[in-house]
Order: C-alpha cells, then sequence, then structure tokens
C-alpha cells in the first residue's frame, strides 16, 4: 500500500499520524513547528485523505500500512507522533516494530479498548448527507448540523470535503468501511510492550486518557511519562499547537541525549 504522504523541514526523521476522520492536513499546524528542529512526515491513514481503500481498518493492519511506508522512504529509524486513532496505530506500529522507533508520541488515546460509541452522531450526519449528491458544503454543513451539533467538530469533518469531477462534493474518507468496522477503531486487541521513551499528551478537559487507564499504559509502555496541556480538550494539538510543539521537542531532545 502507498500512502499520501508530504514532507517538510530537515533533520531526524518524525512521522505524523492523524486520527478518525481526519487527514495529513489536521496536524499541519504543528508539522510546520515541529519542521524546524525536524524532516516531518505526514500521512493520510488507510481510508482517509488521499490514501487507498480498505475494508480491514484493525490496528495491525493499520501498522503494517505505516511500515510498508516507512520502507518506501528507505527509513531505518523514525520518532513517532500519534492523535487520537492515529495514536493508536502508532502505538500498533512501535509495537510491531520497536527497532525502526526511536521514541513515541500518544496525543490523548490509552492503550484499552473504548466502550462509549463517541461517534453515532457523526456518521449519522454523514450517512445524511449522501443521501444526495453533496452540491456544496454549505449543504452538507446544513446536514451535518441535524446530527452534528458542535460547530469545531462540523468544522473539522468538512475539511474532509472535496470537489469532484463531476462537480459535486464527497468524503475523502472511507464512511462506509469506518461505520461497518467501528468496533475495530474503538478496540484494542493488542497485548504487547514498547519498552522506549514514550509520552503520553494530555488534554486537560478531555476524558479519552482517565485514571483508570494508567496500570494499562504503564504495562504496555514501561518507560512512558505522561503530560497534561491545560486549556485543552482532545484536540490540543490544534488548540494549542506551539505549546504542544513544544512539549513534544523538548521531549524528543532529552530522549535523544
Amino acid at each position: 500500500m502507498f500512502l499520501n504522504f508530504k514532507i517538510q523541514g530537515e533533520g531526524q526523521p518524525l512521522l505524523l499520524i492523524h486520527g478518525l476522520f481526519g487527514s495529513l492536513d489536521n496536524l499541519g499546524g504543528l508539522a510546520r513547528v515541529l519542521a524546524d528542529h525536524y524532516k516531518v512526515y505526514q500521512i493520510d491513514l488507510p481510508n482517509h485523505g488521499q490514501s487507498p481503500r480498505s475494508d480491514d481498518v484493525t490496528y495491525p493492519s493499520q501498522a503494517s500500512a505505516v511500515k510498508d511506508f516507512i520502507t518506501q522512504q528507505g527509513l531505518n529509524h523514525v520518532s513517532v507522533v500519534g492523535h487520537s486513532m492515529g495514536g493508536k496505530v502508532a502505538m500498533a506500529f512501535a509495537m510491531a516494530n520497536p527497532d525502526l522507533v526511536d521514541q513515541l508520541v500518544v496525543m490523548d488515546i490509552a492503550p484499552v479498548q473504548y466502550r462509549v460509541r463517541r461517534h453515532d452522531a457523526v456518521l449519522a450526519g454523514l450517512n445524511a448527507t449522501m443521501q444526495t449528491p453533496i452540491a456544496n458544503r454549505k449543504e452538507a454543513e446544513q446536514t451535518l448540523s441535524q446530527h452534528v451539533k458542535e460547530p469545531g467538530v462540523r468544522q473539522f469533518l468538512l475539511k474532509s470535503l472535496a470537489k469532484q469531477d463531476d462537480g459535486h462534493f464527497n468524503w475523502r474518507f472511507n464512511v462506509a468501511a469506518l461505520e461497518a468496522n467501528y468496533d475495530d477503531i474503538t478496540d484494542w486487541p493488542l497485548n504487547g510492550v514498547f519498552d522506549k521513551k514514550t509520552l503520553f499528551l494530555k488534554g486537560a478537559d478531555s476524558d479519552y486518557i482517565a485514571a483508570e487507564h494508567r496500570d494499562s499504559i504503564e504495562r504496555q509502555f514501561p518507560q512512558a511519562k505522561a503530560h497534561v496541556v491545560a486549556g485543552t480538550g482532545h484536540w490540543l494539538h490544534a488548540e494549542k499547537p506551539d505549546t504542544v510543539a513544544r512539549v513534544i521537542t523538548r521531549f524528543l531532545t532529552k530522549s535523544e541525549r
């Protein structure tokens, strides 16, 4: 599989992995800051952006796609930063390929199964927009708003709405595959260990990383450290990109010594 990607900056290689319903552009603000210190690789995960589609969204499968990308780029080591679902992909990749990963940063997700379905309203809204061809962004947002009440979430989704050759719009993520395999996305079937420096970044106002997840984190990532970013929720990198980039850079720099 050949993933769509973007590269900027010079230095040691650093891979950024976006979350569910996202694309490489969602980490663009963070990438621009980190590119002052690293050669930053941004990828579209399978079923997202301009990367290939697949009916297999399990974490071993997505981690395998990331490994293919690393091999294609001729890299023999990389530090990895992943957000939300991308954080799980990053953890799965690190567990399966510890020799390729120097350091790992996981943003606002834990290595656990999430039993609460957080995206049913989003999926309902996306499906509603596809009942008829989407004529424009305003129409798509109006339909989404009947299901997705948070304006920020709607704007996040609309970043992946693209105009097609026929003049209509469509989503750049594979709604059907993501919905059909949603349980694989909320799951965490792995029991491996990544015994290298790992940073878990938590948005202070987010509940994706909770106290009850600590044992799972420490068991699977015995060198894990945690940092809470004040005044941010689940999209901490978008809310405070400079702060998050500074924390990541400080962590990576200390780990490289």
